[in-house]
């Protein structure tokens, strides 16, 4: 099972869209579920999909032996690519992390499949809570 808020997987469409016929491949990154203020009925170690790193990001570092050098480390083992002429499905010339989510068009919630490693489908769950709010002044 995958668990994504619903504010992250909007973006995530709304950039496959904007980007258009050009593929996205973006690096996201998780909060335990015990860290959001509502109950999200899910045990408190369990990772959601929270939030992103911008492609510029990490394409303006260089990757050196198949890493990402623009993702904090620890961070990003999932990752979200469109498949602007499809499939949903993951393929060859996708980046492979512990989740993978695909999306084709119409660029809705009904076009997007979560895939693990060895490319078999997981069940996606979108969670209608807001991330913890953070802050760098570290209130």
């Amino acid at each position: 099972m995958v668990y994504i808020t619903r504010g992250l997987l909007d973006a995530l469409l709304e950039m496959a869209e904007a980007e258009e016929p050009t593929p996205v491949s973006v690096v996201l990154a998780s909060t335990p579920a015990g860290e959001f203020e509502a109950d999200l009925g899910l045990g408190a170690d369990t990772s959601v999909l929270t939030h992103f790193y911008f492609p510029e990001t990490s394409e303006s570092v260089s990757a050196v032996f198949g890493m990402d050098l623009g993702t904090p480390a620890g961070r990003g083992r999932a990752r979200f690519v469109s498949h602007p002429q499809g499939p949903l499905a993951a393929t060859r010339e996708d980046t492979f992390a512990a989740a993978l989510l695909v999306a084709v068009p119409p660029w809705e919630e009904s076009s997007c499949a979560a895939f693990d490693r060895n490319d078999r489908r997981l069940d996606l769950d979108v969670v209608g809570a807001d991330p913890p709010r953070e802050s760098l002044a570290g209130e």
